[in-house]
This record gives C-alpha cells, structure tokens and sequence, in this order.
C-alpha cells in the first residue's frame, strides 16, 4: 500500500541525473525525494562542467588579448584579479543553481539534506531519520580519485573539487606554481587555464603521452606541442614516488626511468580520474551488485540486481556503455524513473554514439571509434587526418592549429568515428555525431553543402580525402 512508503521514487543524490529522474517522476503524478550530503545541483553545476568553462573562458580572452594572432595589432595586456574572477564565477553558479535546480523544488518534488546510507533495499538512514522508497534509484556520481602516494596524506593538496562553490575546497587565490598529476582532460582543461592566468604550469604523467585511454595517438600529440608553446612544462613517462612540504612549497619526487629528479610548487593538483561513488552508502544492505571498478551494475533498462533499485549517472561508469557526461546521466536519468515508475514495457538506453569535448584552446572533440577500436570490431579501417591548415576557415582567422582525423569502413564508407583539434570544435562535432547516428557515409558528407568558411567544412575535407587531396582544391570544390 502508498502509505508503507514515503514517495514513488527515492533517489540518492541531486545532479543533473536525479533531477532528470524526479522531474520524469513528478510529469508521470508521481513523487519523489532526493538526498543530498553536499550541494544541491551535484558535481557538473557546482564544481564542474559551469564553474571551469566559466573560467576557461576568461582565461581564453586573456590570452588572446595578450598574444593577437594578426598583424597589425598591438597588445596592451590585460590585469588579473583572480579574486574577483571567482566572485563572478561563484555568482554564475548560484543564479544557475537557484533557477535550474533549487526552483524546481517542491510540490511532488523534496529534498533531504544529509549522507544517506541504505538500511535495506527500500530504506535509507539519513542521520537518524529514514525514508522508505517504493522504487529507488542511485544517482550518487563520481569523485575525484586520490592515489596512494608516499608522504601525500600529510601535503595540502587540491582535487578537480577546487572551482567549488561555497564549499570549503574552493580556490579562491591565484597558484603561483601549480603541479598537476595527471595527464588527463581535467590537467589539460585546469592546467592551460591557471597557466593563462599567470601561474606556471606543470604536468606529471606517467605514460608516454597525453589522453592515452579513448583517444587517438594524433590527440595527445597534437595538444602537448599546443601546452608546451604556451609555457607549460610537462614531465611524460613520469611516475610521482614521493611527496612532501606545506602550504608554503610542495615537493613532488618523480622517476623516469632510472632517474629520479624533484618538482617544487606553491601547490598541488591530483588529476587522476574520478571513480563511481558508491563505497559510503552500505549499498552491500541493499544487495546491489558492482563491477570490478566500483560501478553499480545495470542492465539496458537501467536496473541493478535488485528488481526495483535502478543506478543511473557517473555511478554506472562505463555499464552498458555509457560515458561519465552530464547529458548522458540527464538522458539516463529520466528513463530510468520511467522504468521504475510506468506501467509499460521498460525503454533502454542507447549508449552508441555520445559525443565528447575537452575544453583546451583549441578544444578537442570526439564521438564514435577511434581507428584501434574500429580494428578491433572487425572493420576494414579506412582513416585519414588532415591539418587545420586545410580548413579555409582556419587560416583566415589565422588560427591552424590542430587537425581532424575521419575513421571509415573502407567497405561500405560508412563514418564510424571523428575526432577534431580546432577552433569551435565542440560545436562542430554535433553534425559528426548526427552522422552516426544515422549511418551516415563519406559520400554524405561530402554531398552536404557546407557553409563558407566555417570550421565544419573540416568534416566535408576530411571525407574528400579518401578519393582526392584537399590541397589540391579550390575552396568548395569536391
């Protein structure tokens, strides 16, 4: 009966994944709670995706102010006050938080402040007070991982957590030196925005590149020579051994192979991956199943082990191959509270094309396979890359740097993969990722008149370069 439990759908967390799932639960009559232990609105609104491009993009103005790439202008620089910077930045997030999150509250929609830990499959304990779910769904995230290294529980040191929000990890002064461990999109995305700000950058990665895990070798190669022109120092086939200091100089001891040399900075960053967050909810009470990684296991319906506990967001990890992304939890989100709550065949999700973007300067977009991948699924390879010098749009803002690399079905033509290194990237991968998702082929994207100049003509030149050479066509010709 209604009356044995306190809502429809019980929820773990407030992201972008719970919200997605309360508002389908509150569309279908039905309601919902949510628990939340830190702030409303989750990682992406409080200390992710809107706080850093929030400053990534100030750091972009100032650096473009500070090196123009036409003749003809002149650089006068351009101040820095960090503090305000964060101020504004904190003024963001809370509008954004107040009118896409807290205002959605109420009516069928509750939510409960505190660290929720499971009881048994329908009941959670939140510090004393329990809540009883008809259906429940895991929506707990991800978080930073922090690894064993000698000396470093004693160092002050940051996580990806440090553009919070009124949290109490916030940065709020300008790093003079900064060591990033790590050699992911979080270092590469922090570590080109506090060296635009003026703190010098280094980065420590103990593989032989940058972006090694789902990425084309060109992708690593192509953003380091981008970093290191900028000045930012970075240590590849480095393996952290040691740390030590204080809040006034850390030293971080680093191998390469037989050799061992120190790094000194004011302060450190650990950028080295975020991990599904499920290890402090006694989820073992509800009987849920992981994976090997600390993932909830789902189904395609999103459903754990437990017929009527679903596990949606960051906290599914790579489960049915879905990706860590905000619009991948808010997609999934919703379907799950359809799957817990309607009384219809449930949907499933498809998980098959998600497209990606790392927010350096020039950003870095992917969606489908890399050309290992392709291989690997069995697919003659077709693949090709081509400079951003080829793109007519690229040199006539005078900015070529980066390059677009086309995976194909040498077969059937169909595309199975993009990836871009270039200006507007991230807008430009959309058209790729419809693609895809259609089964569009080379001739599809050479036949779809392009505007000119723009930065999607990369994908028309791209495709061409299976049956002729760019350069040796006039702009628009195919």
């Amino acid at each position: 009966m209604m009356n044995e439990f306190d809502c429809d759908l019980l929820i773990l967390g407030s992201g972008s994944t719970a919200f997605a799932a309360a508002l389908r639960a509150r569309d279908m009559g039905r309601s919902a709670v949510m628990v939340e232990h830190r702030t409303i609105g989750g990682t992406c609104v409080n200390r992710g995706c809107l706080p850093s491009k929030n400053l990534i993009e100030a750091a972009r103005i100032v650096h473009d102010a500070r090196h123009p790439r036409y003749p003809g202008l002149t650089s006068r620089g351009m101040e820095i006050d960090f503090t305000d910077l964060v101020r504004q930045k904190d003024e963001v997030v809370r509008a954004y938080r107040q009118k896409k999150y807290e205002s959605l509250v109420g009516d069928s929609i509750r939510i409960e402040n505190g660290h929720a830990r499971f009881v048994d499959p329908h009941t959670i304990d939140i510090e004393g007070k329990t809540i009883v779910g008809r259906s429940v769904l895991i929506a707990t995230g991800s978080r930073p991982v922090v690894p064993a290294i000698n000396g470093l529980d004693d160092v002050p040191h940051l996580t990806s957590d440090l553009l919070a929000s009124d949290e109490h990890m916030e940065l709020t002064t300008l790093p003079d030196s900064l060591i990033i461990v790590g050699g992911g999109y979080i270092a590469l995305e922090l570590g080109q925005m506090f060296q635009r700000f003026g703190s010098q950058v280094t980065i420590v990665e103990r593989s032989d590149q940058l972006l090694t895990h789902g990425y084309e070798p060109e992708v690593g190669k192509a953003i380091e020579s981008v970093m290191r022109e900028e000045g930012v120092n970075i240590a590849l086939n480095a393996e952290v051994t040691q740390v030590r200091g204080n809040s006034g100089m850390i030293a971080v001891s680093i191998g390469t192979g037989d050799a061992t040399r120190q790094i000194k900075g004011t302060h450190l960053l650990m950028a080295t991956g975020r991990r599904p967050d499920t290890d402090h909810i006694a989820i073992e009470r509800a009987g849920v199943d992981l994976n090997e990684h600390g993932a909830v296991k789902v189904d395609l319906h999103l459903r754990t082990s437990v017929e009527h506990i679903y596990a949606a967001g960051d906290v599914i990890g790579r489960e049915t191959d879905s990706q860590m992304a905000t619009p991948v939890g808010s997609r999934d989100g919703g379907i799950a509270a359809h799957n817990a709550l309607a009384d219809e065949p449930p949907r499933a999700v498809d998980h098959r094309v998600i497209p990606r973007v790392i927010f350096t300067d020039p950003q870095i977009a992917v969606v489908g396979m890399t050309e290992e991948q392709a291989t690997s699924a069995g697919h003659s390879c077709w693949c090709n890359t081509v400079p951003m010098s080829q793109v007519p749009r690229a040199g006539a803002i005078r900015d070529t740097r980066g390059l677009i690399k086309m995976v194909a079905d040498a077969n059937s033509h169909q595309v199975l993969g993009v990836v871009m290194v270039g200006r507007d990237a991230g807008e430009v991968i959309h058209e790729a990722a419809m693609a895809l998702r259609f089964g569009a082929t080379l001739h599809d994207f050479i036949d779809l008149i392009h505007v000119y100049p723009t930065m999607a003509e990369a994908l028309k030149i791209a495709a061409i370069s299976r049956f002729k050479d760019p350069a040796k066509l006039s702009c628009c010709a195919d």
